[in-house]
């Protein structure tokens, strides 16, 4: 199958991929798939077909418009716990230091200090700038009264889906709206 525009990158066809509740599957990182691994995943009947590009793709004996959303027919629990890394924490902590709320040269923290016996786990690090990391240097919270404006402790998937429509992707096509979004409290 080829594309219907012989220089197409394989990655300008991104389809939003459901869950079989209508859900993203995750929001950071969007959940998405290139053109290539939906068309076959449809063919395969693994997924319905929600909405489209005005984009065709052909082979010398079908051609197809590209979904841009697909929902998976079969449901995917979302039990497991989020991976600890860096970017959940960040994402967790709202991408703002914890202790001033800046944005500008994120790091982590300790609260308790690995100098002091602290682990590097979910209930221990916070989003810090990089003045107040150097500020708290390897004290403790009480000691120089820097305390964190939330307590660290292990997200779930929905808080951090949660925390994720706040900062959409750079990629959002006008038919994704309606499925990212649709829980947004509306104003008038």
């Amino acid at each position: 199958m080829t594309a219907s525009v012989s220089n197409t990158p394989a990655n300008a066809w991104p389809a939003l991929v459901l869950n079989a509740d209508y859900r993203p599957l995750s929001y950071y990182p969007l959940s998405v798939w290139p053109w290539q691994d939906v068309v076959k995943a449809v063919f395969l009947e693994r997924v319905d077909v929600v909405a489209q590009y005005d984009h065709v793709v052909r082979s010398p004996s079908f051609q197809m418009q590209l979904p841009s959303v697909i929902c998976l027919r079969e449901f995917i629990k979302q039990d497991r716990s989020p991976a600890f890394t860096r970017f959940n924490v960040f994402l967790r902590d709202g991408f703002s230091c914890v202790y001033c709320g800046s944005g500008d040269d994120l790091t982590f923290d300790h609260l308790i200090p690995r100098s002091r016996g602290g682990t590097t786990c979910w209930n221990n690090i916070v989003t810090a700038c990089s003045p107040c990391n150097l500020k708290k240097a390897n004290r403790l919270p009480d000691d120089i009264g820097m305390h964190p404006n939330r307590k660290p402790e292990c997200p779930s998937n929905y808080q951090l889906q949660g925390q994720g429509r706040r900062f959409p992707p750079n990629h959002l096509h006008e038919t994704w709206m309606d499925y990212l979004y649709w829980d947004v409290e509306l104003t008038n």
